[in-house]
């Protein structure tokens, strides 16, 4: 088994000429291990290879397969919805640590979806002060 390498270099423009290469070299598989970016140049680049993606997005709301049941074409992947899962960490702690008062959030400025992410946290933080103040949480 020979397993090809590309990187980008943190370069995404480079991306869709380093899918280009490995359809060219009709390669058995594409791991897109990069998230949704990587998937999608893939998706664009071939219809026939199959490609295994691993995402922190709602493949089906960003367009990589039709369902999660049925992804159909050559997509499949493993996606952690973890933009989705910001308000559910921070109900986890809040039940470990009620009483805390204060929270830091580290996140990478750079992502796309820190934004998004942020957001949702700070709703569910909002939602959470309210339910203290009301007394029933």
């Amino acid at each position: 088994m020979a397993i090809e390498f590309r990187y980008a270099d943190s370069q995404i423009d480079r991306l869709p000429a380093l899918a280009a290469d490995l359809v060219r070299r009709q390669v058995s598989v594409i791991f897109a291990g990069g998230g949704g970016v990587t998937a999608r140049v893939a998706k664009a680049a071939t219809s026939t290879i199959p490609i295994v993606f691993v995402n922190g997005e709602d493949p089906v709301k960003v367009g990589l397969v039709p369902s999660l049941a049925r992804p159909g074409g050559n997509l499949t992947g493993v996606s952690f919805f973890t933009i989705e899962l910001g308000p559910k960490r921070l109900e986890l702690l809040h039940e470990v640590i009620p009483n805390a008062t204060r929270l830091a959030a580290l996140v990478n400025p750079t992502n796309p979806y820190t934004e998004i992410l942020s957001r949702n946290v700070l709703a569910a933080a909002s939602w959470f002060a309210a339910s203290r103040k009301l007394g029933s949480g």
